[in-house]
Protein backbone atom coordinates (compact mmCIF):
# COMPACT_ATOMS: atom_id res chain seq x y z
CA UNK A 1 0.00 0.00 0.00
CA UNK A 2 2.74 2.00 0.94
CA UNK A 3 4.73 1.36 -2.64
CA UNK A 4 1.37 2.85 -4.26
CA UNK A 5 1.20 5.89 -2.17
CA UNK A 6 4.73 6.58 -2.88
CA UNK A 7 4.06 5.83 -6.61
CA UNK A 8 1.02 8.22 -7.08
CA UNK A 9 2.57 11.07 -5.35
CA UNK A 10 5.73 10.62 -8.45
CA UNK A 11 2.97 10.59 -10.89
CA UNK A 12 1.37 13.83 -9.39
CA UNK A 13 4.50 15.61 -9.18
CA UNK A 14 5.93 14.68 -12.62
CA UNK A 15 2.37 15.45 -13.76
CA UNK A 16 2.70 19.19 -12.09
CA UNK A 17 6.34 19.57 -13.92
CA UNK A 18 4.69 19.02 -16.93
CA UNK A 19 1.90 21.24 -16.66
CA UNK A 20 4.48 23.79 -15.17
CA UNK A 21 6.52 23.99 -17.88
CA UNK A 22 3.90 23.80 -20.62
CA UNK A 23 2.51 27.38 -19.13
CA UNK A 24 6.19 28.48 -19.02
CA UNK A 25 6.51 27.47 -22.47
CA UNK A 26 3.09 28.90 -23.59
CA UNK A 27 3.86 32.36 -21.80
CA UNK A 28 7.56 32.54 -22.64
CA UNK A 29 6.43 33.97 -26.77
CA UNK A 30 4.31 36.73 -25.22
CA UNK A 31 6.67 37.57 -22.26
CA UNK A 32 9.91 37.47 -24.93
CA UNK A 33 7.61 40.08 -26.92
CA UNK A 34 6.79 42.30 -24.35
CA UNK A 35 10.20 42.22 -23.21
CA UNK A 36 12.14 43.13 -27.07
CA UNK A 37 9.36 46.04 -27.43
CA UNK A 38 10.04 47.41 -23.71
CA UNK A 39 13.92 47.17 -24.41
CA UNK A 40 14.54 47.43 -27.99
CA UNK A 41 16.32 44.33 -27.51
CA UNK A 42 17.03 42.34 -30.18
CA UNK A 43 16.73 45.37 -32.88
CA UNK A 44 12.68 45.30 -32.25
CA UNK A 45 11.94 48.64 -33.09
CA UNK A 46 9.20 51.01 -31.13
CA UNK A 47 5.72 52.14 -32.14
CA UNK A 48 4.69 55.91 -31.81
CA UNK A 49 1.33 57.95 -32.65
CA UNK A 50 2.65 60.56 -34.49
CA UNK A 51 6.25 62.64 -34.00
CA UNK A 52 6.53 64.58 -31.45
CA UNK A 53 10.30 64.83 -31.13
CA UNK A 54 12.57 67.85 -32.09
CA UNK A 55 15.04 67.69 -35.15
CA UNK A 56 18.92 67.47 -34.73
CA UNK A 57 21.01 68.74 -37.46
CA UNK A 58 22.76 65.51 -37.44
CA UNK A 59 21.84 62.63 -40.58
CA UNK A 60 21.40 59.76 -40.07
CA UNK A 61 21.29 56.66 -42.88
CA UNK A 62 18.77 54.16 -43.14
CA UNK A 63 18.98 51.41 -45.27
CA UNK A 64 16.13 48.87 -46.21
CA UNK A 65 16.41 44.92 -46.94
CA UNK A 66 13.24 42.56 -47.43
CA UNK A 67 13.40 38.71 -47.06
CA UNK A 68 10.74 35.50 -47.85
CA UNK A 69 10.95 32.87 -45.61
CA UNK A 70 11.01 29.76 -46.73
CA UNK A 71 8.12 28.35 -48.69
CA UNK A 72 6.57 32.25 -48.96
CA UNK A 73 5.86 32.35 -52.73
CA UNK A 74 6.11 36.42 -53.01
CA UNK A 75 7.80 38.73 -54.63
CA UNK A 76 9.38 41.12 -51.69
CA UNK A 77 11.37 44.43 -52.35
CA UNK A 78 12.45 47.86 -50.56
CA UNK A 79 11.53 50.13 -53.15
CA UNK A 80 14.97 52.29 -52.42
CA UNK A 81 18.05 51.10 -50.68
CA UNK A 82 19.00 53.98 -48.03
CA UNK A 83 17.38 56.87 -46.89
CA UNK A 84 19.48 59.73 -45.65
CA UNK A 85 17.38 62.05 -43.20
CA UNK A 86 17.90 63.92 -39.91
CA UNK A 87 17.65 62.30 -36.76
CA UNK A 88 13.56 63.34 -35.32
CA UNK A 89 12.67 63.91 -38.95
CA UNK A 90 9.60 61.78 -40.00
CA UNK A 91 11.16 59.68 -43.18
CA UNK A 92 8.65 57.39 -45.73
CA UNK A 93 9.57 54.75 -47.29
CA UNK A 94 7.97 52.07 -49.56
CA UNK A 95 8.36 48.49 -50.15
CA UNK A 96 7.04 46.29 -52.85
CA UNK A 97 5.09 42.84 -52.65
CA UNK A 98 4.36 40.71 -55.52
CA UNK A 99 1.87 37.57 -55.75
CA UNK A 100 3.27 35.40 -58.86
CA UNK A 101 0.67 32.88 -57.88
CA UNK A 102 -2.60 31.47 -59.16
CA UNK A 103 -3.94 31.82 -55.66
CA UNK A 104 -4.58 34.70 -52.93
CA UNK A 105 -1.85 34.10 -50.22
CA UNK A 106 -1.90 35.86 -46.73
CA UNK A 107 1.31 37.18 -45.20
CA UNK A 108 2.62 39.11 -42.16
CA UNK A 109 6.00 40.24 -41.89
CA UNK A 110 7.95 40.02 -38.49
CA UNK A 111 10.78 43.02 -38.21
CA UNK A 112 13.98 44.25 -36.66
CA UNK A 113 16.81 47.06 -36.93
CA UNK A 114 20.50 46.45 -36.62
CA UNK A 115 21.94 47.58 -34.65
CA UNK A 116 20.20 46.08 -32.21
CA UNK A 117 20.77 48.99 -29.53
CA UNK A 118 19.32 50.94 -32.40
CA UNK A 119 15.81 49.29 -32.11
CA UNK A 120 14.78 51.19 -28.66
CA UNK A 121 15.26 54.70 -30.59
CA UNK A 122 13.84 53.86 -34.07
CA UNK A 123 9.76 54.73 -33.96
CA UNK A 124 7.05 53.57 -36.38
CA UNK A 125 4.20 55.76 -36.76
CA UNK A 126 3.13 53.80 -39.59
CA UNK A 127 3.82 50.22 -40.72
CA UNK A 128 2.28 47.58 -43.52
CA UNK A 129 3.87 45.11 -40.42
CA UNK A 130 1.02 45.88 -38.02
CA UNK A 131 -1.00 44.21 -40.22
CA UNK A 132 -1.67 40.83 -41.74
CA UNK A 133 -1.76 41.40 -46.15
CA UNK A 134 -3.13 39.39 -48.44
CA UNK A 135 -2.74 39.69 -52.31
CA UNK A 136 -4.63 38.31 -55.13
CA UNK A 137 -3.04 36.30 -57.60
CA UNK A 138 -0.77 38.65 -59.91
CA UNK A 139 -1.41 41.64 -57.39
CA UNK A 140 1.09 43.86 -57.06
CA UNK A 141 1.31 46.55 -53.93
CA UNK A 142 2.93 49.02 -53.00
CA UNK A 143 3.11 49.44 -48.42
CA UNK A 144 4.46 52.47 -47.01
CA UNK A 145 6.40 52.27 -43.24
CA UNK A 146 6.50 55.72 -41.91
CA UNK A 147 8.94 56.52 -39.11
CA UNK A 148 11.67 58.87 -37.27
CA UNK A 149 14.76 58.31 -34.98
CA UNK A 150 14.24 59.55 -32.03
CA UNK A 151 16.52 62.46 -30.88
CA UNK A 152 17.35 60.46 -27.07
CA UNK A 153 19.79 58.30 -29.57
CA UNK A 154 22.40 61.25 -29.62
CA UNK A 155 22.52 61.21 -25.52
CA UNK A 156 22.67 57.04 -25.19
CA UNK A 157 26.45 56.69 -24.09
CA UNK A 158 26.42 53.02 -25.51
CA UNK A 159 24.12 54.08 -28.69
CA UNK A 160 25.10 57.43 -29.29
CA UNK A 161 27.45 57.40 -32.03
CA UNK A 162 24.88 55.37 -34.49
CA UNK A 163 24.50 56.95 -37.46
CA UNK A 164 23.58 53.91 -39.90
CA UNK A 165 20.63 51.43 -38.98
CA UNK A 166 19.15 49.35 -41.39
CA UNK A 167 15.68 47.97 -41.37
CA UNK A 168 14.69 44.47 -42.11
CA UNK A 169 11.59 42.61 -42.88
CA UNK A 170 11.18 39.01 -43.59
CA UNK A 171 7.79 37.98 -44.61
CA UNK A 172 6.00 34.74 -43.64
CA UNK A 173 3.09 33.17 -45.20
CA UNK A 174 0.05 32.33 -43.30
CA UNK A 175 -3.40 30.73 -43.21
CA UNK A 176 -5.92 32.85 -45.41
CA UNK A 177 -8.29 34.77 -43.26
CA UNK A 178 -11.72 33.04 -43.48
CA UNK A 179 -13.22 35.91 -46.14
CA UNK A 180 -10.85 35.43 -48.32
CA UNK A 181 -10.25 31.47 -47.87
CA UNK A 182 -14.16 30.80 -48.12
CA UNK A 183 -13.85 32.26 -52.39
CA UNK A 184 -13.59 30.01 -55.13
CA UNK A 185 -10.30 31.06 -57.25
CA UNK A 186 -12.67 32.96 -59.58
CA UNK A 187 -14.28 34.87 -57.04
CA UNK A 188 -11.32 35.66 -54.97
CA UNK A 189 -9.63 36.87 -58.25
CA UNK A 190 -9.62 39.30 -61.09
CA UNK A 191 -6.60 37.39 -62.93
CA UNK A 192 -8.31 34.13 -63.65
Amino acid sequence: MKRLDSNSRIAAMLVGIVVTMGALAWAAVPFYDWFCRVTGYGGTTNVAAENTSEILDEIVTVRFDANIAPGMPWEFRPMQTEMKLRIGETGMAFYEAFNPTDNPVAGTASYNVAPDLAGYYFDKIQCFCFTEQVLKPGERVEMPVVFYVDPELVKDRDAGRIRNITLSYTFYQIELPEAQASLSPVEGSDYN
